[in-house]
């Protein structure tokens, strides 16, 4: 009895912090274990120009910090919708997810409005979602990072790999010390929770789903966690569960290398305009010669010290797509012609964005993530031997592939890793040429969700593929799958509209 009166103050409790939460409401049951599953939304203007811009309106969803302490600590989360254009022709809703980890939610409209078919946008509202720990959604806070990233090469020396991994056990004190707690539930086992949460307040039997990159992780995840209430599945760019995270970022390393091969052979053929070589070895060369200098003396550009442990990180992040050719050679001949000189300041706004988030950002919603999703190695000898193993086939990208993070010093997370198996439908695209996520990782996904298929994007170095302009066939069998419920009979194989250019 003394148990049952204790529940049912601490629900009362609960209910008072809640009322004064704006866009958040309750029906009767809120002093039950599974009071979230029991809220209303209330929408409001998202107060924000370019959602507001778009018909978009925002509401907020509360949720367990720990959902094994239904009573314990709360968050707010951050949710979205855009209604369907047809009310009569309504089916239900489309969640999405644009990736990371990290990345915020809310613009369904930015990440869909441009691809999903008139006869989708009839059916579904859209809704996205700020996951907990990012954006407007509760949970993380500025670490106090020193860089804005936490993926960095070792460079080309022990004392440089030393010294990164105090850098790394540093990032992670500075994320975890304050509060354990919370820094071990910012996951996405309890993000796949929050979206269940999300579809009972909206009122919904199953949601239908669109998940790019980390989104397709996220996805997967709710589907073995919540068969029953997932509808129509469609992945974009998938990583393979096995292989998240630090599997993930040493599959990086080869892709990268394949992916600067495949820009090297592209770049030659404009030698008068980049002057990095007219053979793809000579530009490969003059690439690798850069990352010499720059272990040798930083290059200064911006304020911000290009070493061997940064220019990787740069190449990394504009390598994503041929779409970034351009930006890419402009970015290396930039950093080459300041090799030798004083400092300066960058001329591309690429170059630029990039130095400005690694000199005054601070990506930490990763770590909170990644680091609390799945355990990592904890020995630095072992990242050390990736490191050295992978130095002649990997000569760019092995030492950021293989180095240590601020994982390996993170608490052990709270649940064991998800593990996909499962026969949900969903449809997997994967182009060949990603080098974020591997079109190995789409073909395991494939085989783990049983009852899917798999549309492949041939010959194309690109992530995420449901791009308007891009292949009409990937386009036409998700815009297809989301209006009928109907997969394609067998798995396709899929060409770009147009060559790369």
């Amino acid at each position: 009895m003394a148990a049952r009166l204790f529940r049912w103050v601490v629900g009362i409790a609960v209910v008072a912090v809640l009322a004064a939460v704006p866009g958040a409401g309750f029906a009767p049951g809120f002093d039950t274990p599974d009071w979230f599953y029991h809220q209303r939304l209330a929408w409001r203007d998202c107060e924000r120009a370019d959602l507001d811009a778009t018909g978009t309106r925002c509401a907020t969803v509360r949720v367990p910090l720990d959902y094994t302490r239904p009573f314990g600590r709360t968050l707010s989360i951050a949710v979205s919708r855009v209604p369907a254009t047809d009310p009569d022709r309504r089916r239900g809703v489309l969640v999405s997810n644009p990736g990371g980890p990290g990345a915020a939610g809310l613009d369904s409209v930015g990440l869909l409005g441009d691809v999903l078919s008139p006869d989708v946008r009839a059916s579904f509202d859209l809704i996205g979602m700020d996951p907990r720990g990012v954006g407007r959604s509760d949970g993380g806070r500025p670490c106090g990072w020193q860089v804005g990233e936490m993926v960095r090469s070792a460079g080309a020396t022990l004392a440089g790999f030393l010294h990164d991994t105090g850098v790394a056990a540093a990032m992670a004190a500075d994320c975890v010390t304050d509060d354990p707690e919370r820094a071990r539930q910012l996951t996405t086992r309890n993000t796949a929770r929050d979206m269940d949460v999300l579809r009972a307040a909206l009122g919904e039997r199953a949601i239908s789903y669109f998940g790019v990159s980390y989104g397709t992780y996220l996805g997967a995840v709710y589907t073995q966690l919540f068969p029953q209430h997932s509808d129509r599945v469609v992945l974009d760019s998938a990583i393979d569960p096995g292989r998240y995270w630090a599997g993930l970022v040493q599959d990086w390393g080869p892709a990268d290398e394949a992916a600067l091969d495949d820009w090297a052979a592209w770049a030659a053929t404009r030698d008068d305009v980049y002057r990095l070589g007219n053979s793809p070895q000579l530009v490969r060369a003059t690439v690798e010669d850069l990352l010499a200098t720059a272990a040798r003396q930083p290059i200064v550009l911006d304020n911000f010290r290009i070493d061997d442990h940064w220019l990787p990180f740069i190449l990394h992040n504009l390598l994503n797509s041929f779409r970034s050719n351009e930006a890419l050679a402009d970015t290396v001949r930039e950093i080459a012609d300041a090799a030798t000189g004083p400092p300066a300041a960058a001329r591309g706004t690429r170059l630029a964005a990039v130095l400005s988030a690694l000199r005054e950002g601070e990506n930490s919603e990763l770590a909170f993530i990644a680091c609390g999703d799945a355990p990592a190695p904890t020995d630095p000898g072992w990242y050390w031997e990736g490191i050295e193993s992978t130095r002649a086939t990997q000569p760019v990208f092995g030492a950021l592939a293989n180095n240590i993070q601020p994982c390996a010093f993170w608490p052990r997370p709270a649940e064991p890793a998800t593990t996909v198996r499962n026969a949900v439908p969903a449809l997997i695209l994967q182009a060949t040429g990603d080098p974020r996520t591997p079109y190995a990782h789409g073909v395991r996904l494939h085989g783990d969700l049983t009852a899917s298929r798999l549309a492949t994007l041939r010959d194309v170095r690109i992530h995420m593929t449901f791009r308007p302009d891009l292949s009409r066939c990937l386009g036409d069998a998700v815009n297809t799958y989301y209006a009928t419920g109907v997969l394609p009979a067998t798995d396709l194989v899929c060409q770009a509209d147009r060559a790369n250019p």
